[in-house]
């Protein structure tokens, strides 16, 4: 399976690189009133405006000011049904790698700094680990999640 690596916190994570369409340098945010705390707002990529998530914060991590190593992904994921452009805001991106689908194994639900139910597996590369996100499962979630905020 062909990925691409990126680092939040430390870690790395990855992405199914068939899902990204192009890597950007920070650009600049429109704020949008009342929207969930892991959107940063409204970019504009080759004259369409596509909303930005904060990866950071949709996993429980700290939110932190982009770096000069912070990179926008720009990918589509299946929303409810509907193909959408979204930018992902990355602490930095390393790598388009490959790892063998029998290197993924489940993820743990113990020990985990972030919320394990985002992530697809854990691949394996030598002795490093990559955390795979289940990124449909990021973006169509949020209902639950709205509902358990005003629950």
């Amino acid at each position: 399976m062909e990925i691409l690596t990126l680092g939040l916190q430390g870690e790395i994570f990855a992405l199914p690189a068939g899902i990204v369409r192009e890597i950007l340098d920070l650009a600049p945010v429109a704020e949008v009133p009342n929207a969930p705390p892991f959107v940063g707002g409204l970019i504009n990529v080759r004259g369409k405006v596509v909303p930005l998530a904060d990866l950071r914060v949709r996993f429980g991590m700290e939110r932190t000011p982009p770096t000069a190593d912070s990179r926008i992904v720009v990918v589509e994921v299946d929303l409810d049904g509907e193909v959408t452009t979204v930018g992902l805001l990355a602490d930095k991106v390393h790598e388009v790698t490959d790892v063998a689908e029998a290197a993924v194994e489940q993820t743990p639900r113990l020990g985990m700094r972030w919320r394990p139910d985002f992530v697809k597996g854990i691949g394996k590369r030598g002795d490093d680990f990559v955390i795979i996100i289940d990124i449909d499962r990021v973006f169509n979630t949020l209902a639950a999640d709205s509902a358990a905020l005003t629950a």
